[in-house]
């Protein structure tokens, strides 16, 4: 199902969308020929299954998310070695803290500088 430009594309969307073009067919169709029941409940049902698969991606992402927090947070007090941007030479410091910028985790080292875990090529203890 491919959405035309204008048209939401959450699964949300795409059941309030599916549901009042479904209010449409029923109002028009020829009470001589009426539509068929399977075909209807078996979208609904696909529609159904899309919202609770982007459901469960919302939820994985979260989990990720706070996974990837709680992996920062267990660096603080280690020393990291890492190699700042734009510089050729790496650089050991200790972890003091952890904070969250734009949804982007950085650690916070003892020079006060903020490095992203991604620059992270070594923890000791």
């Amino acid at each position: 199902m491919r959405a035309a430009s204008g048209i939401g594309t959450s699964a949300s969307d795409l059941q309030a969308n599916y549901l009042n073009l479904l209010v449409t067919q029923l109002k028009n169709q020829d009470p001589l020929d009426p539509m068929n029941n399977d075909q209807m409940t078996a979208q609904l049902a696909q529609i159904s299954q899309v919202q609770q698969l982007q459901n469960l991606s919302t939820s994985f992402a979260s989990i990720l998310a706070l996974t990837q927090q709680e992996q920062a947070a267990s660096l603080i007090g280690k020393q990291v070695t890492y190699t700042p941007d734009g510089a050729d030479t790496a650089v050991t410091e200790g972890v003091t803290g952890v904070s969250l910028a734009d949804g982007n985790i950085l650690l916070q080292t003892d020079s006060g500088t903020m490095v992203s875990p991604a620059n992270v090529t070594a923890i000791q203890e």
